[in-house]
């Protein structure tokens, strides 16, 4: 049913009666009738596989479970979905599991391929809803089929079509009310998958040509600029090469205000949305300085959380649209999986482009990026790079540039030998660190003083210092950079005879982090824990 008034009149008047009343959307007036609102959720796989195998028969799924379990999928648990496949693969015998699944798995094709006709079909069910909105909404509705990602917020709904929040709020949950969209519970909203599918077929067919580009112009925009405002909340005097100033000069700070919502947190959340935004973004060539600009900004979560197949394709998409800073950058997630000649390339190109540019700051990164790849090959030319990358940054006055080099070169010093020579240079940057309030950056030289200490025989003070690192890093959420400090910890304990349970625990955490980021350690650390006798 679809209006409350069709069920009223079966309301039961005697005690011990009962009606069970289904509908695409809220049927809200029956509350004052004392109705109870149940939600029905999609079906799960094997509730899904039971329906099919009951209109199929066993010996259909059994013969293809594989082809059987992705057309649930595919259906995305829908039980008319589900009927309608079901329905195809009984009316045509020569029609297999994996023909249709095939067929389906092209989402331009799918709701097509989920028909028996024009009544008989997911678009038809669909339409029931949809033909009751009133226009804003109807118009609501399709523009969101077109935003990329798989979750959005009452914002960026408004900016995809262009209205004010409040009228959004208003229309999003007319939305919800007709079935046709779902809450996550965290002030965010989806579309279960077939939904999305007509949202974006009724707006093909019934928006002005331009508006999806319009639509996708003015949603990379909104996370462009929140992005970047998430950025300089988490580190305000980053480089950068973007110059935003006017964007954001214009755009409501969410961070920047006590109690505010959390830079890091937002930028975790978003991230699989933001990278879809990415993707569809560098297809229009209108967009491509918003395309590297966005990828620029939205580095400033894989500093902290490394994302690393996400980081690189992030920087991929940019580079394409970019200039030395992000090929500079690309090379980070490319060393961190071992691609050392793609990451060279990157840096060389990224080493012409800086020359081109003069910019001393954007020289002193590049030089910086170099010398973490010859760090690898070569220490001599790594401190070659970074002293160029320390000069340079001092020519430009840029002083926190300038102590990061010295991070590095430090580091480079310890890993050559010169130990005692490394803690004066890691000294300096740490405090230069701490005085400019960047604590991240000065957990990380922490870590590598820890190291020196460690080189030059002083493991009590190397202990201390490492777990003070840890701790930081780990309240800095810059889980990357805390599991190296757990790593070296554990070896120096393992070394000192330490309690083995302490070596265990400080694995297992580094484990974790790394497993969660994709990094090829995890396999390290796990067959390292398999020794100590440990396999998480």
């Amino acid at each position: 049913m679809s209006q409350p008034a069709q069920a009223a009149s079966l309301i039961p008047k005697g005690e011990g009666s009962a009606l069970l009343v289904t509908s695409g959307g809220l049927l809200g007036e029956l509350a004052l009738d004392g109705a109870r609102m149940m939600p029905v959720r999609p079906l799960g796989r094997a509730s899904g596989l039971e329906l099919l195998t009951e209109r199929c028969g066993e010996a259909v799924v059994a013969a293809d479970r594989e082809s059987a379990e992705r057309l649930v999928d595919l259906c995305g648990g829908l039980p008319v979905a589900l009927h309608i496949v079901a329905a195809r693969l009984l009316t045509n015998p020569g029609l297999t599991p994996a023909d249709l699944a095939g067929e389906l798995a092209d989402e331009s094709g799918r709701l097509a391929g989920m028909s028996l006709g024009e009544e008989r079909s997911v678009s038809a069910v669909l339409d029931l809803g949809y033909r009751e909105l009133p226009p804003d909404t109807a118009r609501l509705y399709r523009l969101l089929g077109w935003l990329p990602g798989t979750t959005f917020d009452v914002g960026v709904a408004a900016v995809a079509a262009g209205i004010d929040t409040s009228s959004t709020g208003t229309m999003l949950r007319a939305l919800g009310s007709a079935g046709l969209l779902e809450s996550t519970g965290d002030g965010r909203h989806r579309f279960h998958d077939l939904v999305r599918l007509h949202a974006r077929e009724r707006a093909a067919a019934e928006e002005p040509e331009g508006e999806q580009l319009a639509l996708l112009g003015r949603v990379t925009t909104h996370y462009l600029a929140l992005t970047a405002l998430a950025d300089r909340s988490i580190r305000q005097d980053r480089l950068r090469i973007a110059d935003l100033t006017t964007l954001l000069s214009a755009a409501p700070d969410p961070f920047g205000t006590t109690g505010g919502t959390a830079p890091l947190d937002w930028l975790e959340a978003e991230h699989r949305n933001i990278l879809d935004v990415l993707r569809a973004a560098v297809r229009e060539e209108t967009l491509r300085t918003e395309v590297w600009q966005l990828s620029e900004a939205f580095t400033a979560l894989f500093f902290h959380h490394r994302h690393l197949g996400d980081w690189r394709e992030s920087l991929e998409l940019g580079a394409a649209a970019a200039e030395a800073r992000l090929r500079s950058l690309l090379s980070r997630p490319l060393m961190d999986q071992g691609e050392y000649d793609a990451a060279r390339r990157e840096l060389e190109s990224a080493v012409a482009c800086a020359e081109v540019s003069g910019d001393l700051v954007v020289r002193a990164s590049v030089q910086e990026f170099s010398g973490r790849y010859w760090e690898r090959f070569d220490l001599s030319r790594a401190m070659d790079a970074y002293r160029s990358a320390l000069e340079l940054n001092t020519a430009a006055n840029e002083g926190r540039g300038a102590a990061i080099a010295a991070y590095f070169l430090g580091s480079a010093q310890d890993a050559a030998g010169d130990h005692g020579e490394a803690l004066v240079t890691l000294r300096g940057a740490h405090a230069e660190l701490t005085a400019r309030d960047d604590p991240r950056m000065a957990a990380r030289v922490l870590a590598a003083m820890g190291l020196a200490h460690d080189h030059l025989g002083e493991h009590d003070e190397a202990i201390r210092t490492l777990s003070e690192a840890a701790r930081a890093l780990r309240e800095l959420q810059a889980t990357h950079y805390e599991a190296q400090a757990l790593v070296a910890l554990a070896g120096i304990k393992e070394r000192s005879a330490a309690d083995p349970e302490a070596v265990r625990a400080d694995l297992t955490r580094a484990l974790e982090i790394y497993e969660a980021g994709g990094s090829p350690q995890a396999e390290v650390l796990r067959r390292r824990l398999e020794g100590t006798g440990e396999t998480g």
